[in-house]
């Protein structure tokens, strides 16, 4: 077996595969999207690039991966591998790095391994700069769709990137060629590199993987549930038909279909059809009615339970939604919980299945390592449970966010039960989709579907956790006349397509009449340059609040040159200078702020911090949003106006907010004369007539005012700072603190 031989990998540390080589060599000649079947080693071909560009000096290399175990793993695998002669080469970012931290660790590091959100927070704050990024590493690149950091992050590195190289990699792009398109498009991609476990390079190193479907009869228990949610769900129907819409029948009513019938209730909303508003309402108990039948096909009685439950409470809080109050209080619902409680432990056969097939692979071999994936957290946890009864070593491993009773992992302790699995303290690991995803565990022997899923890149993700180094057996449970085998016919169907898609994309050197991806040519020195002078822009200043960083407009400030700030706002979404603060509201959430929430209040605060507070409202069909009067809203947006002194801007999205805050700031920072303003209120607590009589000092506004009582802590504190320690405090120059001090002096 020969070894790859470079000056920056280890000396036998990587085998020489022909189709990895070859990969790797194409990647460095353009941005690459890469597709291997899982196992495969996506992650050797990144290396191999890695390496390559590595050897130029001061070049850096970033690698991004959308979960912290994953971008863990990548740190471990380069770790482990590449030799460079630098003390402390790599580093590792998530959301649990301080930010001061990843500044020191991105000025030493020549590698950098991340989750994508931190990358984009830094870039948007300006904590450094992605200039010598020589190569950027896209793991599962599926995920570079909408609004995810994949697709704010390609664009700022082709922007501002000296020397840019892109290589994307999935093991799972999906089966919709568009979509696919789309992520090519929004990657920079070039050309695409895809191998099958068919083709002649790759077959020597595919592991045999065998996929069995165990089918089992839905219990009597669970046919008599079943009927009664067929049943409410047929009377929602029949209430949406005589409200005039256009309805499928039951064995008909698929997302989609759901979908297409909630664009026709929001078509009448916005032709101001009173009926539209109740169908809204009813087509909401049809989604959780939907789910419930999911649940109690698929799952079984404890997740069906503690559903209904969770139902019912919301039914009988005040707070609750009309959907869940209504249909907790209809009779059929009603029979239903109570037949719910009657039942004792899991009456779902795929439990006990479950058990039978993990004892028998354990039997045949006591040290396999087994994952069993269940799509939602109630069965996880239920499972987990069984199994540790009947005396199976089971953990859960689910995502962050904590619900109910139910709480989520935290990024240290996913890690901790990786490690701990891999080690062979336990023997089966339970998991929701978060463990579907770039899983290096390389003995696991057997996966378990709990239930079939539609999407192919879950199928996908879910199976190529098997036979990474040796054979594997896959075993999909499906109970039998369910949703549970339509989904299994289509994710196979949208894994063909999705091969089908791939064949297309695939453009060998000099192949003609493939499908074009978007391309063009390396920058030039000046366009390099240009690049860099817009990473340090001279545009105009903007603070945008640190819960901003999820939302486009951010993006677009910074793309478009502003010299953004992320800062954590007491008040307000966005800042320019010491006057203007701004609050933005999509129109759903301004009505819900109206109805549910404190929206005067908040408002109120927004007026009493600055002269000249501004709101935002963006997005379309404010007065369609909920079912309230219009008129009501048009009376909120009156006292917001005239009473509470705050200027109302419209806008259509995003990317029209952002150009709005652009305009503000530019012509805020045009506007001549002193910017701190003193606005005459009559009541001011003892903290506020402080920040009063600080910003009076020469060039110090309510802003820098506040800031100076932080760091010297009284009046006092600062009126007899000195020069050295005016200047520490941030956005105090020399000069300001020079006038300062002889402001206070003069005269004594």
């Amino acid at each position: 077996m020969s070894q790859i031989q470079h000056p920056l990998i280890r000396p036998g540390a990587l085998e020489a595969r022909q189709y990895q080589l070859a990969i790797a060599m194409r990647a460095l000649e353009g941005n690459t999207m890469v597709v291997l079947p899982t196992g495969l080693g996506k992650t050797a071909i990144a290396l191999l690039v890695a390496a390559s560009r590595l050897r130029e000096p001061g070049s850096r290399v970033l690698v991004l991966a959308p979960t912290k175990p994953l971008a863990e793993q990548h740190y471990r695998y380069f770790s482990n591998l590449l030799q460079l002669p630098e003390e402390n080469p790599f580093v590792l970012f998530t959301g649990e790095t301080p930010p001061a931290e990843r500044v020191r660790g991105w000025q030493r590091a020549r590698v950098c391994f991340a989750t994508p959100q931190v990358i984009k927070n830094d870039c948007l704050a300006g904590r450094y700069s992605l200039e010598d990024v020589s190569l950027l590493v896209v793991d599962e690149c599926h995920r570079a769709v909408g609004n995810y950091a994949y697709t704010f992050l390609a664009g700022w590195y082709a922007k501002t990137a000296a020397r840019p190289l892109l290589l994307a990699m999935t093991a799972s792009p999906g089966g919709d060629h568009e979509k696919l398109l789309g992520i090519c498009s929004t990657l920079g991609i070039t050309q695409v590199e895809t191998r099958t476990e068919a083709d002649p390079d790759v077959a020597p190193y595919v592991h045999e993987r065998t996929v069995e479907y165990l089918r089992v009869e839905l219990p009597p228990e669970l046919v008599e549930a079943r009927n009664r949610l067929f049943s409410l769900l047929d009377s929602r129907l029949e209430a949406l038909h005589r409200l005039g819409f256009t309805v499928p029948d039951r064995a008909r009513l698929s997302m989609r279909a759901l979908n297409q019938l909630n664009a026709e209730i929001q078509e009448r909303i916005a032709n101001r059809d009173a009926s539209a508003f109740q169908a809204a309402s009813v087509h909401a108990e049809l989604l959780k009615i939907r789910h419930g039948i999911t649940l109690c096909e698929s799952q079984g009685s404890v997740a069906l339970t503690r559903f209904l439950e969770r139902l019912a409470g919301e039914g009988a809080s005040a707070s609750g939604s009309k959907a869940s109050q209504r249909l907790s209080a209809d009779p059929v619902f009603i029979e239903l919980v109570t037949a719910a409680r009657a039942w004792e432990g899991e009456v779902h056969p795929k439990y006990p299945l479950v058990r039978s097939v993990v004892e028998k692979q354990l039997r045949a071999d006591p040290g396999s390592r087994i994952i069993v994936f269940a799509s939602y957290r109630d069965t996880v946890q239920a499972l987990g449970s069984y199994l540790s009864a009947a005396g199976i070593g089971a953990e859960r491993f689910v995502g962050q966010a904590s619900r109910d009773s139910e709480r989520g992992q935290s990024q240290r302790q996913q890690l901790d039960t990786l490690r701990r699995f891999r080690a062979g303290e336990f023997r089966v690991l339970i998991a929701t989709s978060v463990g579907e995803e770039g899983l290096d565990i390389p003995s696991t022997d057997l996966v378990v579907f709990y239930e079939a899923v539609p999407s192919e890149i879950r199928s996908i993700q879910r199976k190529g956790r098997t036979g990474r180094s040796g054979e594997g057996r896959i075993v999909v449970l499906l109970t039998a006349g369910t949703s549970d085998e339509t989904f299994r016919y289509v994710s196979q169907s949208r894994e063909r397509s999705m091969q089908r898609g791939l064949a297309r994309l695939r453009t060998p050197p000099g192949a003609d009449g493939q499908t074009r991806l978007p391309s063009g040519p390396m920058p030039d020195e000046d366009l390099v340059q240009q690049r860099l002078a817009e990473f340090f822009p001279d545009g105009p200043r903007i603070v945008a609040d640190d819960r901003e960083t999820s939302s486009r407009v951010v993006e677009v400030l910074r793309l478009a040159g502003a010299a953004l700030e992320i800062a954590h706002l007491e008040t307000g979404d966005y800042a320019i200078g010491d006057r203007v603060l701004i609050e933005r509201k999509t129109t759903r959430d301004f009505v819900d702020t109206l109805v549910d929430r404190d929206l005067f209040g908040q408002l109120g605060a927004l007026a009493g911090a600055v002269p000249r507070p501004v709101l935002v409202i963006e997005g379309a069909d404010l007065y369609g949003q909920r079912n309230i009067h219009p008129n009501a809203i048009r009376g909120a947006l009156a006292a917001i106006a005239v009473e509470m002194g705050i200027s109302l801007f419209y806008t259509a999205d995003e990317d029209e907010t952002a150009q709005l805050l652009l305009v503000l700031a530019r012509r805020e920072e045009g506007e001549p004369g002193e910017r701190k303003v003193h606005p005459g209120k009559t009541r001011r607590s003892v903290r506020e007539q402080q920040e009063y009589l600080i910003s009076c000092l020469p060039d110090v506004g309510p802003r820098t005012a506040r800031m100076l009582l932080d760091a010297f802590g009284s009046v006092l504190g600062v009126l007899t700072a000195d020069r050295e320690a005016l200047q520490a405090v941030p956005g105090i120059g020399k000069r300001t603190a020079e006038r300062i001090v002889t402001f206070v002096r003069e005269g004594s």
